[in-house]
């Protein structure tokens, strides 16, 4: 039930980080049906626009038309995260605790602490939730659970909390079954589709690099030639073509690229990528050897990057790869910068 920003009826607004008193806050009506602007909007954050921004208002919504009895599920106020939930909820009638994570979703913002005990409880007591159900139970995603005490939340509101599955298609079957989560319920997926849906903020951060590459490589242009030529275009080229291989192939092939270290699997595509870019392109050996050290460093860094959006690695082994793999990733490309300038003066 989760997918990084407040606003009512999904248009954000500058503050709403504190809980309101309980008698300030009013149920919202909010629809199952994506808009063009909701489709036109998660585009846009795929690829870096608004991304720390792209949130909702906490508090209580209503889906269709619950009453007392109905189930209360519990999410992110990071937009792209209510637009997968709302859409997953068409038909049901039930209520929507949104909590305030500042515009992260559910599984980074439990591990921060924002999708956390502290903020479900006051979130809960500031809507009077107790006053709009008649029982007390909440459903928070699975992916929530390291954030959320179960005890602390039941001690100090009275509700149980029940861990739901960690799709949020899987929400109507979840309630069906009377709250019963079955294996796969349970199992996290990151399918080639998934990778692929994050692989766009891999590339859209890569490109104020790719600006200082191009404008180093204009440099020499001007230096070697006195003026830009389509040379430029071709000397582009194989970074550009890093880029889209660290940024896209890496995600892409990840689970059959050899290697458990990300920082190995970009630079093994970047060999390859090194590879036929010589053959494809002669080039002297210090201009050659200096290319081949910049697309491993990209490819690399990349590929490194990726661990932020996987659920293939730990936090713990995320910080040893930094330790080690950034240090030589850097080298490389210092390395790299050096031959390829000094080749242009050979």
């Amino acid at each position: 039930m989760s997918e990084s920003g407040c606003g009512r009826n999904g248009k954000p607004q500058t503050n709403c980080s504190q809980a309101k008193p309980a008698a300030a806050q009013t149920i919202r009506d909010l629809g199952t049906t994506l808009t063009w602007r909701d489709v036109a909007g998660a585009w846009g954050v795929r690829w870096g626009y608004r991304r720390m921004s792209y949130m909702i208002e906490p508090g209580l919504y209503r889906i269709g038309r619950p009453d007392a009895e109905s189930k209360v599920l519990v999410t992110a106020n990071y937009k792209l995260t209510v637009d997968v939930v709302r859409r997953a909820l068409h038909g049901l009638n039930v209520w929507l605790l949104v909590l305030d994570t500042k515009g992260v979703n559910v599984w980074c913002a439990a591990g921060k602490g924002t999708f956390g005990t502290a903020e479900l409880i006051a979130r809960v007591q500031a809507t009077g939730l107790a006053k709009v159900v008649r029982h007390r139970t909440l459903v928070v995603p699975q992916l929530g659970a390291v954030g959320v005490a179960a005890h602390e939340v039941s001690r100090a509101t009275g509700f149980s909390v029940h861990y739901g599955p960690v799709r949020a298609s899987d929400i109507p079957a979840y309630l069906a079954s009377g709250m019963k989560a079955t294996e796969a319920m349970r199992r996290v997926t990151f399918t080639w589709k998934e990778r692929l849906a994050v692989a766009p903020m891999e590339v859209v951060g890569s490109l104020k690099p790719a600006g200082a590459i191009l404008a180093v490589l204009a440099l020499l242009e001007l230096v070697e030639h006195r003026r830009l030529t389509t040379g430029l275009v071709a000397d582009m080229a194989p970074f550009v073509a890093a880029i889209l291989t660290g940024g896209v192939l890496v995600p892409l092939l990840l689970p059959w690229i050899p290697s458990r270290v990300f920082a190995v699997k970009g630079a093994l595509l970047g060999l390859c990528l090194a590879a036929a870019v010589l053959w494809l392109q002669p080039l002297d050996p210090a201009t050659g050897m200096g290319v081949s050290l910049l697309i491993l460093a990209i490819t690399s860094y990349m590929g490194m990057a990726f661990t932020g959006a996987t659920t293939f690695t730990t936090l713990a082994g995320v910080r040893m790869e930094v330790r080690w793999a950034l240090p030589c990733i850097l080298i490389a490309a210092v390395a790299g910068a050096i031959l390829r300038v000094a080749g242009a003066f050979i």
